[in-house]
């Protein structure tokens, strides 16, 4: 690892304490990621988040008290607000697709082998995408589901606000690419990338690269 890199710190919420240890366990195996804390309910998980600032929060989403999906909007109503990760048994929850329109980065199933569980966490932290381009086509049709008509032209007039090459990165980002992908496409670096979509963020009013993506297939663009 550089050594100018801090570790990605990780808080993880979820009230089986079993998950959390399996958590731990396989977080403290990986030298780049830090796991920061524990908590056992959305509640907890928030008032952890604001004391030890983590990069990225595992989020499980049902759980007493406040779950994760009340728990995200919480922390994504924040001025720097960590990433969160949803962690779900089941990949067509309804509390995913929302948890992913109120400002989630992606999400986990339960079962995701370890490598794969520490991948997602560095790309997350890193701006990435986690969801491969079949799970958010699936996400977005349900986020999409009932729309009304004129989402086609709400769409369009929101992506009239970019500039050629914005346009090209958004479009880009609806097909699932990562940022290194972009990149290899649009003949620029990753950082130029990542700047792109932090404006793509401001202009379009979203959160995550989700709502990106959403906003492309209303368009009717991919």
């Amino acid at each position: 690892m550089d050594a100018v890199s801090a570790p990605v710190r990780v808080l993880v919420v979820d009230d089986d304490a079993l998950v959390r240890s399996g958590l731990a366990m396989i977080l403290g195996g990986a030298p780049d990621v830090e796991l920061v804390g524990q908590a056992v309910d959305g509640r907890d998980g928030v008032q952890a988040a604001r004391e030890l600032r983590p990069d990225v929060v595992l989020m499980d989403i049902r759980m007493p008290v406040m779950t994760g999906l009340e728990a995200t909007e919480h922390l994504q109503s924040w001025d720097d607000p960590p990433k969160v990760i949803v962690l779900t048994t089941f990949d067509a929850d309804d509390y995913v697709v929302r948890a992913l329109g109120a400002g989630a980065s992606g999400f986990l199933l339960k079962d995701t082998p370890p490598p794969s569980i520490v991948d997602a966490i560095r790309r997350v932290a890193d701006g990435d995408p986690m969801l491969s381009p079949s799970v958010t086509a699936r996400l977005i049709q349900q986020l999409t589901a009932g729309g009304a008509p004129d989402r086609v032209r709400v769409a369009r007039e929101r992506l009239q606000r970019l500039t050629d090459r914005e346009h090209e990165v958004a479009v880009a980002v609806g097909a699932g690419l990562t940022n290194a992908e972009i990149a290899q496409r649009l003949h620029l670096s990753v950082p130029t990338v990542k700047a792109h979509i932090g404006r793509l963020f401001a202009k379009l009013g979203v959160d995550n690269r989700v709502q990106i993506a959403i906003c492309v297939h209303d368009a009717g663009l991919v």
